[in-house]
């Protein structure tokens, strides 16, 4: 019976792991035979509605990539996902709602995982036990433990995890930020970041209603609190309450300053955490999570500033997001749709202290990120978005709520993964697991 390409990795796993390797560390000879035992990947999605479906869709569109199954708590997401992927690939997936059935298949490589931010880790921990790869939406967890779980569960199963944060395999980005590590633009000071959306205000408050037909509810809830059903915190909502998401500070927060600390491969969480704002406007909308925002990172020898206005659509530059890098000499400004430069002027005042870079376009790059992530599933290379900087862009945006809930300055204790003496803030690290579901252990 010949060698599958699943039998082949995990093989070379358990050889790795008898000489003290991790199954990353592969030679160069490994990694050719990794790809040519079987160059097809097999993979499966749970949550298929979103985002999830999006990065399907990237799989998808790169050769040997083949849908196995779809797992969601909707039927008609379950349909409608299912006759998609049957025209894209001309074979239709399984369908599952119940994502630990799905682990069970032995012929899935990787899994996808598109669900609301507080069912990321279950799954993503099954998946590890089962020898499956994963590709993680962000932001990694709804909670900083549960983030800490997932870091260890990737370790401890020598898989390959590349989380949602494409930027990190954008070519635009790695252009401009090396101009700022290079020194070009003098040294660097200050990053502000900024995301004012309209959906941050979540949508118009509704009474509550039956479940509709098809969804399985309690299932959706998972590990979250009992809770009657409501429309506006359901499919395309959920970001605004604290039981799922975190709002605009982990939607765009994650993906902004990832690139504010990626400026400076930093590792480790900021000095100190502070944060103003509340809930100021919109009171006909259902939202939990903040629609007016500043939080301050202290850094060692930068500061990072965020801010979200949810219900307008405009920003700093004439952008309603971006991040801008400002250093002695310029004054970098950059989204997914590009980039410029924006020198000071000399001491004459009749010169600039560098020269202008006019706009430089972008684009966004989820493919380029799935790709990555297919190569490494191969190669056994670590991704370009890891496990542990999921975890540190997560931890930060959780860190920037979790001060402004509190009302207090945040210094993370690394080594007890605490705020320290805070207690009502070391009360938000660890959610609350309704029964039957568990916190995993690793």
């Amino acid at each position: 019976m010949p060698t599958t390409r699943r039998q082949f990795l995990n093989n070379s796993t358990k050889i790795a792991a008898a000489a003290g390797l991790g199954s990353l560390a592969y030679s160069p000879l490994q990694a050719q035979r990794a790809r040519n035992a079987n160059e097809k990947i097999v993979v499966g999605l749970v949550g298929a509605r979103g985002r999830g479906f999006g990065a399907l869709q990237n799989a998808l569109n790169i050769a040997g990539v083949e849908c196995a199954a779809l797992c969601d708590i909707d039927d008609k997401v379950l349909a409608d996902r299912s006759a998609d992927v049957l025209r894209i690939q001309g074979k239709a997936p399984k369908l599952y709602k119940d994502y630990r059935k799905m682990m069970d298949d032995k012929d899935i490589d990787a899994v996808i995982i598109g669900t609301p931010d507080h069912w990321h880790c279950l799954p993503f921990v099954a998946a590890c036990e089962a020898g499956k790869d994963i590709y993680v939406e962000k932001p990694l967890a709804n909670s900083i433990a549960e983030c800490d779980v997932m870091v260890a569960a990737t370790r401890k199963y020598n898989r390959v995890v590349q989380v949602g944060q494409q930027q990190r395999s954008g070519t635009h980005w790695m252009k401009a930020l090396d101009m700022i590590r290079q020194g070009k633009l003098g040294q660097l000071r200050k990053v502000n970041v900024w995301a004012n959306f309209m959906y941050g205000i979540g949508q118009p408050i509704v009474p509550d209603s039956p479940v509709p037909p098809g969804v399985d509810f309690a299932m959706w809830l998972g590990p979250a609190p009992e809770r009657t059903f409501n429309q506006s915190r359901f499919h395309g909502s959920w970001r605004m309450f604290w039981d799922y998401g975190g709002g605009l500070m982990t939607d765009w927060g994650v993906h902004l300053l990832d690139m504010a600390l990626w400026v400076k491969d930093v590792k480790e969480m900021p000095i100190s955490i502070t944060a103003s704002g509340g809930n100021f406007a919109y009171p006909d909308h259902a939202h939990q999570t903040f629609d007016t925002m500043s939080v301050n990172y202290q850094l060692p020898d930068y500061v990072i500033n965020w801010e979200n206005i949810a219900g307008v659509e405009s920003g700093p530059y004439g952008k309603k997001y971006g991040l801008s890098y400002v250093c002695d000499d310029a004054t970098l400004v950059i989204n997914r749709e590009g980039w410029e430069i924006i020198p000071e002027l000399s001491g004459d005042r009749l010169s600039y202290k560098v020269p202008p870079v006019p706009y430089q376009p972008g684009k966004n790059y989820h493919q380029e990120h799935t790709q990555n992530f297919i190569d490494c599933i191969k190669s056994r290379a670590e991704p370009n978005c890891p496990i542990e900087n999921g975890r540190l862009v997560a931890a930060c945006a959780h860190a920037g709520n979790i001060a402004l809930l509190t009302k207090s300055q945040l210094n993370w204790n690394e080594a007890k993964k605490n705020f320290g003496d805070n207690a009502a803030a070391n009360a938000l690290i660890t959610p609350k697991y309704r029964k039957p579901w568990v916190l995993p252990k690793v």
